[in-house]
Order: C-alpha cells, then structure tokens, then sequence
C-alpha cells in the first residue's frame, strides 16, 4: 500500500478526533451559555431523583369493615399497586384498624392517614355539604344518578368549593353505592307505626330522618353490628342495601326486609391529605384517580345485579312494604326535610336547587328514567 493511500485515511481521523477534543475544551464555556450545560444537567440528574424518591407510601382507610370492603375499595388498591409498578404503594386500612371511624377527618387532616373513602356524614367531616355525604332522603333513585348530578348538575364544583375552605384535605371524586332499606331481627315493618321505638345502626343523615317515625339511630363500631344484633342491643340496621346485608353476615341474623328505599344510592367519597397528593407526581395522580373510576364502576355492578338478584332469589329474609298512604307520606315529608336543610346554608341551598332541578328534568324525561 503507498503513502498516498493512507493519507486519505489520516485526513478522517485527525478532523474526528480535533472535533473530540474542540468538544470538550469548549464544555465549560457552553455551560457559560445555559445551552448545553442544562442539557446535560437534566441527563444526568434525573436518575439520582428517582433514586432519592423512592417508593411513595399511603396509608388509605375506609369507612367499611374488611368483608365489605373486599368489594368497595380492595380490588381497585389492588390494581393500582400494580400499575404503580414500584413507584407507590397503598396500604389499605378497614374501619376502625388505625383510627376510629369518627376520627377519619381529623386523622386525614393531620396526615396521620393520607386518603380516606367514606361519606361526609360518618366522618364528621366539617363542611356545610356534609349533610349530603351517604343518604340524603330521595335525592337519588338510581346509581347513576350520583356521577350524572356531579357532572351535570353541578355538585362536582360545589364539591371542590367547599372543600377548598378546609386546610390540608383535597376532595377527590364520589360515587354511588347502594339503596338504603331498613332490615330487622324480630319485628317486621308493615306500617310507619311498627318503627317506633327501633334501635337500629345507620348512617346519620337518613338515621335523622326516619327519626321523624320514632326509629333511634344506633352508632357502633362497624364490626360490633353483627354481634349486637344477635344480643338485643340493636333492633335492626338502616345502612345498606341487599347486597351488602348478604355479603356481610347481617341477613344471617336479620329476617325481615324492608323493601321500601329512601333514597337510591349512597353518596361515597375519596379524599387526600393535600400535603401527600402534592407529592404524589403528575402521572401517579392520574392513575389514581383512573383507579377511583374503576371503583366506582365496579361497585355500580356489583350493586346493581346484586339488590335485583337477592331481593327475587334471596331465601333470608322475608320482604315487607310499606301501605302506600304511608309512603305518600314519607316522600311528602322528604320535601320539608330538603327545605329545611337548604336553609342551613346557602352552599346547601345549592345542592337542594340541583336535586330539584334534577328530578325535575328526570320526571319530564320519563321511561327508562322516571
């Protein structure tokens, strides 16, 4: 081979190699020009922020005890550790593991638990809608009603509205559960006069309610319920639909079914410490709250084919209903109850003009709706 053919191969590898050496003489001085130097910056030092991170941690706590909430919450925190793939893990807490029920808010506004599902009204929550939260008498017939009065009818606003008054706790999403009845041990109701004097465990606002007809509300930890029914110290349970009084034990111990419904669906809700949800990165948030839809889908399933299914093949309890001059008065003196909660503030004054608004529109609707 001659000189001549290995200087054309010289002249490639000189240039190369000045343009390595230009490069990096010339570094510091791009990183004089916020050019490169941020660049290079940002490479470098991401991973040593993931690395930092690490795993976010939750604790989560539910208003309901671990047989029922195999079915509202476990599946979808199940899920979500998994697609969180490492970066966050949720441990999930049933009532009253880490704090009691009725200390759930305060428990969440201090971070000593960083999100919470439960209704308003159960966990005392200190806002002018809480009211709302679980049974509010009629303002529901179907499941659907609840995400179409959030997305429609405005409850959504009203919802992060309210809540942005209370430091340290951020309102997330809610949902529908199931129609409320009243099942019993010993005493079936045929008739408004039969609820006199029963002491039965239930939700607040509908407790407050069916007061109006001599039942007295009961307030228990969750998992004494089934155990006070067996002994006496309650009568009964207005607290959850068919689904739930099969899948929990209490249609064991009950045998009497009302089949008369105040109101079509529980309003439930997710809420987050909003010093742990402004940790939570962009991506991981929405993943949650994707992990909340699929909850609320679940549960309306579940609910939905549950209460039809058990109501018409369920051999526990024997169905009772209501006179239907009784009714009419029931669902007469539900107005005078919404009335007198729209006073109480005007934030609930609000909700109560969408409810009407929306059974309004409902009624006009007609068939499938009304």
């Amino acid at each position: 081979m001659t000189d001549d053919t290995k200087k054309p191969v010289t002249k490639k590898i000189d240039p190369a190699a000045d343009r390595i050496l230009a490069t990096r003489r010339s570094f510091l001085g791009k990183a004089a020009l916020g050019t490169g130097a941020a660049l290079a910056t940002t490479t470098l030092a991401a991973p040593a922020v993931i690395a930092q991170a690490g795993t976010i941690k939750w604790r989560l706590q539910t208003y309901s005890g671990a047989p029922l909430g195999a079915h509202v919450i476990k599946p979808q925190i199940d899920a979500f550790n998994a697609a969180a793939n490492g970066a966050m893990e949720i441990e999930l807490y049933y009532a009253d593991q880490l704090v009691p029920t009725s200390d759930l808010f305060r428990a969440l506004q201090s971070g000593t638990l960083d999100a919470v599902q439960s209704d308003e009204a159960t966990m005392a929550s200190p806002v002018d809608i809480a009211v709302f939260g679980g049974y509010f008498p009629f303002a529901t017939r179907y499941s659907l009603d609840v995400p179409a009065l959030f997305r429609y009818y405005g409850l959504k606003e009203i919802w992060e509205e309210a809540y942005a008054d209370v430091p340290n706790v951020t309102w997330l999403s809610t949902g529908a559960w199931d129609p409320l009845h009243i099942f019993t041990v010993s005493k079936p109701i045929k008739s408004l006069a039969d609820m006199a004097g029963l002491r039965v465990f239930g939700v607040p606002t509908a407790g407050k309610f069916l007061s109006k007809y001599g039942l007295v509300p009961v307030t228990i930890p969750w998992d004494n319920v089934e155990v006070a029914l067996q002994t006496g110290e309650l009568d009964g349970v207005a607290w959850c639909g068919f689904t739930e009084a099969y899948e929990v034990g209490w249609a064991d111990v009950c045998n009497y079914a009302l089949t008369n419904s105040v109101t079509g669906a529980w309003f439930g809700s997710y809420f987050a410490n909003s010093p742990s949800w402004a940790k939570v990165p962009p991506h991981l948030k929405e993943l949650f709250l994707m992990s909340i839809d699929q909850s609320h889908y679940y549960r309306d399933v579940w609910y939905w084919g549950g209460e039809a299914k058990l109501r018409v093949e369920g051999q526990k309890m024997e169905l009772t209903a209501l006179p239907p001059e009784d009714w009419s008065k029931v669902v007469a003196d539900s107005k005078g109850f919404w009335d007198e909660t729209a006073a109480a503030s005007p934030r609930a004054g609000r909700v109560v003009e969408a409810f009407k608004k929306y059974d309004e529109t409902m009624q006009k609707a007609g068939y499938p709706y009304r």
